[in-house]
């Protein structure tokens, strides 16, 4: 949990997004702290989405602005965004599963050597060694480095995508729905990573419809209801019938 003096590391301040008639966001304010886990909660079309975009540069917001670290991202790139530090991991991951561990730790960013001083190739062994290290850091083991993407579990994907952020220097990690379609020991890895990382100082937002797993990891719970921020609930506060209640609007909200 962040301390009284601490400055936020991301803050959303008054954010909008329209899309013709609608409005999928509406005045949302968000903090988030070094070292802290914010789950993001709503039902589908709550804006949870629309929100993580707009901070990851693929939606411009209309109103407000976003500021990381001191700087304003509000309109910046996608790649700006990865590379002032936000990595959003999504659902698909996106990994290439024909490749293997290493390669896609530096997918897009292969290292390359001489081969007879001459012919560049890609140095596969001082990828799988950069990315040994960084699964060390995350107390993660995968048997071989070797093996591609194809032959290895869930929750392994998610520990090479999260290598990947670590690798780049993320200083924010979002994670769009980490355990969906996983199961039970490997539900247990993906949230016992996203600890990991909160112990490393690395701030993380979840969204998950998971109460199970939010209660489990995240030190404060927002809400969003119709594109409005409508609860943000500390953990020592947060219970699975008061979160519903938020999420399905079983409070009068003005």
């Amino acid at each position: 949990m962040p301390s009284a003096t601490a400055e936020p590391i991301l803050r959303v301040e008054g954010v909008s997004k329209f899309f013709g008639g609608l409005t999928a966001l509406n005045k949302v304010d968000l903090e988030v702290y070094p070292g802290e886990v914010v789950a993001l909660l709503g039902d589908n079309g709550a804006g949870k989405s629309t929100l993580i975009k707009c901070v990851s540069g693929v939606y411009r917001a209309d109103e407000g602005r976003i500021l990381f670290n001191g700087h304003d991202i509000t309109d910046a790139s996608p790649s700006k965004v990865r590379e002032m530090g936000i990595e959003t991991i999504y659902q698909d991951l996106a990994l290439a599963e024909n490749l293997d561990v290493g390669a896609n730790v530096f997918l897009g960013k292969e290292k390359e050597k001489r081969l007879l001083g001459l012919i560049p190739v890609t140095d596969d062994e001082y990828m799988r060694r950069e990315a040994a290290g960084v699964l060390d850091r995350l107390d993660i083991h995968i048997p071989s480095l070797k093996q591609k993407l194809v032959r290895l579990s869930g929750g392994q994907r998610q520990a090479v995508a999260l290598a990947r952020a670590l690798y780049w220097d993320a200083r924010l990690i979002i994670m769009d729905e980490p355990t969906a379609a996983l199961g039970v020991p490997e539900q247990r890895k993906v949230l016992a990573l996203v600890k990991t990382l909160r112990e490393q100082g690395i701030p993380v937002i979840i969204i998950s419809h998971t109460m199970q797993d939010v209660m489990e990891v995240a030190d404060r719970m927002v809400v969003l209801r119709r594109g409005r921020k409508v609860a943000e609930v500390p953990r020592s506060e947060a219970t699975v019938d008061l979160l519903v209640k938020h999420i399905v609007g079983g409070f009068d909200v003005a």
